[in-house]
């Protein structure tokens, strides 16, 4: 049976990055955190943590952090359930992408956070990555692009995201005068998220019958400024036609590659755990963004 003191210490240590910080909010010293985090491993017959700067779990390590706070997500159901009234706010941990986070994520669970005594720890990457968080157990769901189900969680189908490469009437008869020319649009300026992101080239790809060796990218990892940095001209990007809506209203930017999109089904996994609050935010989150999202199932 484990002692879920030495457990807290751990999850501590780890979440928020050394056993300092990690004794600071437990309000205890910080010899007692890793005396703790000792006994635990002791307990365990293995080492669970990486002391390095900062310190990282070890797979054993992930595996007792999956379990922990899967059983505290359930005790804070029960403390619900039994009508305790001073158990103050719940924390719900959340993968999510750049570009949702940045458009529908918030106007889809906003009523919700509104009505309900929830706080979220966001972990923010690309659609494709945030599963690995939600394997290791570092959140309780995510939004992802992947249909099928992680081992012991659920999934819910929320929508789609349709991409389009944009850029200024300026860009456009600079670069894409004649079209779609592999030499122009190799030596393009092109906005890039980060170094996972490839869509770009994925449309590209089809648009051009060829993937094209793109030699000039501009680094931005930030889904917000996206649209003004493309507005400005100097490069072309992608975007989802939520971002890219008012730009075009107002004409500042034109679609590159007319008839080709680049389409992201987004879906919703979560731990499968008899949990009431994680039910109700799924409720919540599934209702709102099949609303504003495009619904191709």
């Amino acid at each position: 049976m484990l002692d879920y003191k030495l457990v807290e210490a751990f999850a501590a240590v780890v979440g928020e990055g050394g056993f300092e910080k990690g004794a600071r909010v437990l309000h205890l010293t910080q010899g007692a955190v890793s005396q703790r985090v000792k006994l635990l491993e002791e307990q365990a017959g293995c080492v669970l943590l990486v002391r390095s700067s900062p310190p990282r779990p070890t797979v054993a390590g992930q595996a007792m952090l999956k379990h922990f706070r899967q059983v505290r997500r359930l005790e804070e159901d029960l403390g619900a359930g039994l009508g305790r009234t001073d158990a103050g706010f719940d924390t719900l941990t959340v993968g999510v992408n750049a570009d949702s986070l940045a458009t529908w994520f918030f106007p889809a669970v906003n009523a919700y956070l509104d009505a309900e005594p929830v706080l979220l720890d966001l972990s923010v990457d690309d659609q494709a990555e945030t599963l690995k968080l939600l394997k290791a157990g570092d959140v309780l769901g995510c939004v992802a692009d992947r249909p099928e189900p992680v081992q012991g969680c659920r999934v819910e189908y929320l929508g789609n995201m349709d991409y389009r490469l944009y850029a200024t009437s300026s860009y456009k008869m600079k670069w894409y005068n004649n079209g779609a020319v592999l030499d122009n649009v190799e030596a393009a300026p092109i906005l890039v998220f980060n170094r996972k992101d490839v869509m770009h080239e994925v449309l590209l790809a089809e648009a051009l019958g060829k993937r094209p060796n793109l030699r000039s990218p501009f680094y931005l990892p930030s889904s917000e400024k996206f649209a003004p940095a493309i507005a400005t001209g100097r490069v072309c990007g992608m975007l989802p036609d939520q971002q890219a809506a008012p730009y075009l209203e107002r004409g500042e930017l034109v679609d590159l590659l007319p008839g080709h999109v680049f389409t992201v089904r987004l879906h919703w996994q979560c731990w499968n755990l008899e949990s009431a609050r994680l039910a109700s935010f799924t409720e919540a989150l599934v209702h709102g963004a099949r609303s504003l999202l495009a619904q191709r199932p």
